[in-house]
């Protein structure tokens, strides 16, 4: 039996995100409170019903939740949850995907118009109080979408808005993903991701925004990146290992395309031994595509939804993994 919001007390866990602020605000009456550390946890995750969380869950916790019926992931990705362990304590658990779709398909976007535009150089030469001249060789100066092929791998929530923020430039946009029987998705033409390395070729703009699973991990490979035209651009705001990272960066040392624009990589934070850090023809953003003013919000509209439902002692729960 689900407890009575009288009787039911929840656990935000996160190091940044301000949840339990953010509910307080909705006045639901339901006690609740925020831990900012592992550590904090681990100490009182046996007060909790509800946890929400997400980077901070580690499953050796699972023996100290006594009380626990319900987890709400603040992030898409589950990887990190034991659906066997919590099924057999009979603890369900729901994602927050989608809640940030929205949000990363701007930030691709943002990155493809950045690199488009030229940005990251302007804001270097910005620092340099450097005024650049009028640039003579068409292949270097900024450049227009219009007209320009975005090739899409992925077309769920974030691949399927991206498409149609291309399609307001005036992009024409290929899309691939597992299911090409599922649909556009706005997108031109729709094609499987066997398909890859055979459409890179027609693309300006290569951007990745699908799941990381092992049909998909490693798909941006060095045959792929060999395949795209030197003047194209690779843009990932999936996760960093849905591309070989190894070849991605030969490519960019050997002025295989044009430039890189990333906000995920195969190992995060980037080490400072990345060779990436220092490409002047590779722009990155800390893993951020996701990160904006409304997140907190968004998570708490799937948790109260779910919540409403728990109490109601319904099976189905919104994005429910158990």
């Amino acid at each position: 039996m689900f407890p009575s919001k009288d009787q039911l007390t929840i656990c935000f866990a996160h190091a940044a995100y301000q949840m339990s602020a953010r509910f307080e605000a909705r006045k639901t009456g339901i006690r609740n409170f925020q831990v900012w550390s592992y550590d904090d946890l681990q100490k009182r995750v046996g007060e909790a019903d509800v946890v929400v969380v997400s980077g901070m869950w580690r499953n050796d916790l699972i023996p100290q939740a006594g009380k626990l019926k319900f987890i709400q992931s603040i992030s898409a990705g589950v990887d990190q949850y034991s659906k066997e362990q919590l099924a057999a304590k009979q603890v369900r658990l729901a994602s927050a995907s989608g809640v940030n779709a929205r949000a990363v398909a701007e930030h691709a976007m943002s990155l493809i118009l950045a690199v488009a535009r030229r940005l990251p150089e302007a804001r270097d030469n910005q620092h340099k109080k450097m005024w650049r001249g009028m640039i003579g060789d068409l292949t270097q100066r900024e450049d227009e979408l219009g007209g320009k092929t975005l090739l899409v791998v992925g077309m769920g929530r974030i691949g399927s808005h991206l498409a149609k923020l291309a399609k307001a430039f005036d992009m024409k946009v290929i899309g691939i993903r597992r299911d090409p029987a599922q649909g556009a998705n706005g997108a031109d033409s729709i094609h499987a991701m066997t398909d890859l390395v055979k459409l890179v070729p027609q693309a300006d703009f290569v951007a990745l925004a699908c799941a990381l699973t092992p049909e998909t991990t490693g798909l941006m490979s060095a045959g792929a990146f060999a395949a795209m035209k030197p003047s194209s651009v690779f843009v990932n705001v999936a996760r960093g290992k849905v591309a070989d990272e190894a070849a991605l960066i030969e490519t960019m040392k050997g002025g295989k395309i044009w430039a890189a624009a990333l906000d995920v990589t195969a190992e995060e934070p980037l080490p400072a031994a990345s060779p990436l850090w220092d490409m002047p023809n590779v722009f990155i953003t800390p893993h951020t595509a996701g990160e904006t003013r409304r997140y907190e919000d968004n998570v708490i509209d799937i948790l109260v939804e779910n919540l409403d439902r728990l109490g109601r002692g319904e099976t189905a729960l919104r994005n429910q993994i158990l």
